[in-house]
């Protein structure tokens, strides 16, 4: 497989909008998300959306709502000309013992098969420390947290639950996020 692209892995909620553990039915974009999506489309770097669904497991909702829902993401999204390249969902709970839920890498490494993506040269872009920078660790991308969302609570109370990982940078919101990542991007990232 020839490995082509680098990536910016986003969370869903509490990074791009929402609550940091809410669910997707409650779900709109912080206004600054639209503006860091427009910075990455007019990259090089792909923007792709990976989240824990975990209420599709638990029965909450189901998936056909879930898709119904991004399906309506994405025309927000393209109303404004903006889009994501990818969008990958684990619908598990920690009982199913999957490989896709957050930190586990499933998803990127999907997201690698089907998009040709380098993930050791990609970005992975979050709100918790304990599931987003620990699955940058898990494969060797850089981690970028958040402040929103559970941001502050991940760099305090719950710092002990990823403290042997350290994100390359803590941006304000995934709009600082993606300006430190372009940056970081021009001067050979």
């Amino acid at each position: 497989m020839n490995l082509i692209h680098k990536a910016v892995f986003l969370d869903l909620q509490g990074t791009l909008g929402g609550e940091g553990l809410g669910d997707i039915r409650d779900f709109s974009f912080f206004p600054f998300s639209y503006e860091a999506i427009k910075l990455l489309n007019a990259s090089s770097l792909l923007a792709i959306i990976v989240t824990n669904q975990s209420h599709i497991g638990k029965g909450c909702f189901s998936f056909k709502e879930y898709e119904q829902r991004v399906k309506q993401l994405k025309k927000t999204l393209q109303k404004r000309s903006l889009h994501v390249d990818g969008w990958y969902c684990c619908p598990h709970t920690k009982q199913d013992a999957c490989s896709c839920k957050k930190p586990l890498p499933g998803l990127l490494f999907q997201a690698k098969r089907d998009l040709e993506i380098r993930l050791e040269e990609s970005y992975v872009v979050g709100d918790m420390g304990v599931t987003d920078m620990l699955l940058a660790d898990a494969v060797d991308a850089k981690g970028v947290l958040v402040r929103t969302g559970v941001g502050g609570k991940s760099l305090t109370e719950f710092r002990y639950t990823w403290k042997h990982v350290t994100p390359v940078y803590i941006a304000k919101n995934v709009l600082d996020a993606v300006q430190w990542i372009l940056e970081e991007e021009k001067y050979g990232g």
